[in-house]
């Protein structure tokens, strides 16, 4: 089918820019029309020209300054993955009090080298508890203590002056039951009743429960809630007042094309597809990574590459390494849905390696990963909002001679403090007595040790967890794709236990790790000798150095090598302009590795320390030291 005639959808809008939405309509119509037919094949037609009409108006509406960003972006595709690139993650309220606050705090993201901010969820949540944001009242609205919409627009313009892109949480699962949508479709009305899954009696819900996992298994069992107001099972993945939307209705993706375009007109340049995996149902499945999934998404991502292509998609698929590559494309997707997805496995052995000292399992299970399109990234990182699933996959485990279950159950041990001699202080979240799956909360620090070792006052073990701490972040820095950091990791900060004392937050220990930036102490990373200062001037070495180096460019693939001493992690990295050899000794003991395991000339220089260490002997490493060894190809 040819491309619709859009002329006069255009009207009025300067010839040249009518001609740039017009070729763009031209190069992304087919990514539309073939995502839609993978989800909607008897309404792909029709649904594709209603969404051009939707992607006009929202290009019309487009202001020319981001009109101009879409131009600089078309001229750089791969901006996001540049090694320059550093995420930061944070909630508004807990980094500046509003939106006004943060940004009042630019200068404190330049200086560490932010260029990429996450705001956890601001948009407008039901009142009380809402899942941390995750349950939005209204899409386009501000929670009210945090500013306006306007004030939403002048930060991302602000960011946007400072080289910072703006990324926001889009739900698409779920609304919150006080949702207009759900409010109307309680009230009886037809319409918005085909926006959710509602069901009269249990049949079908209780033959879709036969094959659903529990997400909360302690907070919220089951997937299905009664609600009395529309004497209806109501679909609720999550929570009882999380509505899950349905998918299966085009006029829910109508709803959210247009909300994406508006969200990329207030300057958003990077939206989080949060619980993207959930949205489409099948009977008989987990309901979850199921293949129409996929093609919404590159249908959406086309209506976006159409009105306002400066505006990427991240995949929050925390998912097994079988189903997380078809979030950046696979096959006849590849290269088409989301910009960017979460390596949650990344973290995951990071942590294993590190209290295991030993990193095999880390080598066979990030081995098993597919090489991903190079026009995507991963999002790399050692902590985040939510807690961590020890996603251990048993074949993994079993390769390197362990048990998954067992090893499962040490980490969790581990990181809660009840392993002989661990000192990290986490929290247990959410365990299955059923499975003996435990989840563990904590800030990267308490996890760490850092905690620990101020308890005892004793300044050699601290010493040990801040190189533990920075061997941790140079482990994903190194890695290549989109690195990020979360709040209070780069000075440092422990677990906040006051969390306890907020009766929206009791029944969440993961609020341990999300704790208010406190600006006094943050003052402190100027004060040589201080542990803010350890953290954060260490970090932003790390990170300066990693700005300087092509072989961290993300379309670059990391190839973990094998490990001929378990204590040490080798990544290979090979760039068209240069060769880079990262090893990171995981243990608190020194050790030493062959010379040929570090396949770069004797001119290579250790990019960390600007030196050229090596011979033709064993090379050494102190405990929990990290060596980015790079030389000119």
């Amino acid at each position: 089918m040819t491309t619709p005639d859009v002329r006069g959808l255009l009207d009025g809008e300067p010839r040249h820019d009518q001609a740039v939405f017009e070729t763009r309509l031209r190069r992304y119509w087919p990514d539309l029309l073939t995502g839609l037919g993978g989800a909607y094949p008897a309404h792909a037609v029709e649904m594709a020209e209603r969404l051009v009409e939707i992607a006009a108006d929202g290009f019309r509406r487009r202001p020319a300054d981001l009109r101009v960003l879409d131009l600089q972006r078309h001229a750089d595709p791969q901006w996001f993955g540049h090694q320059s690139m550093l995420g930061y993650a944070t909630y508004t309220d807990l980094f500046g009090g509003t939106l006004k606050g943060v940004g009042e705090k630019v200068d404190y993201l330049s200086e560490l080298g932010v260029t990429y901010l996450h705001l956890m969820p601001l948009l407008r949540p039901r009142p009380g508890q809402s899942d941390g944001g995750y349950a939005v009242m209204d899409y386009r609205a501000v929670r009210e203590d945090l500013g306006t919409v306007e004030d939403l627009r002048d930060l991302a313009t602000t960011l946007r002056s400072r080289g910072i892109s703006l990324t926001l949480d889009l739900v698409l699962n779920h609304v919150a039951r006080e949702h207009p949508w759900a409010a109307a479709a309680r009230a009886g009305d037809a319409y918005h009743r085909r926006f959710f899954h509602l069901y009269a009696d249990r049949e079908l819900p209780d033959a879709y429960e036969r094959t659903l996992p529990e997400v909360f298994p302690d907070t919220a069992p089951g997937s299905f809630t009664f609600d009395e107001e529309s004497s209806s099972w109501v679909w609720t993945t999550f929570n009882s007042w999380q509505w899950d939307l349905n998918w299966h209705n085009p006029d829910v993706f109508y709803e959210f094309a247009d909300l994406v375009l508006w969200l990329a007109n207030l300057g958003v340049e990077c939206l989080r597809l949060d619980a993207i995996a959930f949205i489409f149902k099948r009977m008989g499945t987990s309901c979850q990574n199921q293949p129409e999934v996929h093609a919404i998404t590159q249908a959406l991502r086309a209506v976006a590459r159409i009105a306002a292509p400066a505006l990427i998609f991240k995949a929050e698929a925390i998912v097994g390494p079988a189903d997380l590559a078809p979030y950046l494309g696979v096959g006849k997707h590849a290269g088409r849905v989301s910009d960017m997805a979460y390596q949650n496995s990344l973290m995951v052995q990071i942590w294993s390696s590190l209290a295991a000292k030993d990193t095999r399992l880390f080598c066979a299970a990030m081995n098993r990963f597919p090489a991903k399109p190079p026009t995507t990234v991963w999002a790399t990182y050692l902590r985040c909002h939510d807690d961590i699933g020890w996603a251990i996959d048993d074949a993994d485990a079993a390769s390197v001679g362990l048990n998954g279950h067992e090893h499962r159950r040490f980490l969790a041990d581990f990181y809660a403090g009840t392993y002989p001699m661990s000192d990290a202080r986490g929290l247990v979240f959410q365990e299955n007595l059923e499975t003996g799956d435990r989840r563990i909360s904590g800030t990267a620090a308490s996890l760490a040790g850092v905690e620990a070792a101020l308890a005892g006052g004793d300044e050699e073990h601290l010493e040990l967890a801040v190189r533990k701490l920075l061997l941790a972040h140079a482990m994903f820095l190194g890695f290549g794709g989109l690195p990020l950091l979360f709040m209070g990791d780069e000075l440092g900060l422990r677990n906040d236990h006051s969390y306890a004392e907020d009766p929206d937050h009791v029944d969440d220990n993961r609020w341990v790790h999300r704790p208010r930036m406190p600006w006094d102490v943050a003052e402190r990373r100027h004060e040589p000798g201080t542990l803010e200062h350890r953290v954060f001037s260490g970090l932003r070495h790390l990170v300066a150095v990693r700005s300087s180096l092509p072989a961290l460019e993300a379309s670059v693939e990391t190839e973990v090598q094998d490990p001929v001493n378990p204590g040490v992690l080798v990544y290979l990295r090979h760039a068209p302009m240069q060769t880079m050899v990262a090893v990171h000794n995981v243990t608190p003991e020194p050790q030493s590795l062959p010379r040929w395991v570090v396949p770069v000339g004797s001119w290579a220089w250790d990019a960390l320390t600007e030196e050229t260490p090596l011979d033709d002997g064993p090379l050494r490493l102190e405990p929990y030291e990290v060596r980015w060894f790079v030389q000119a190809t």
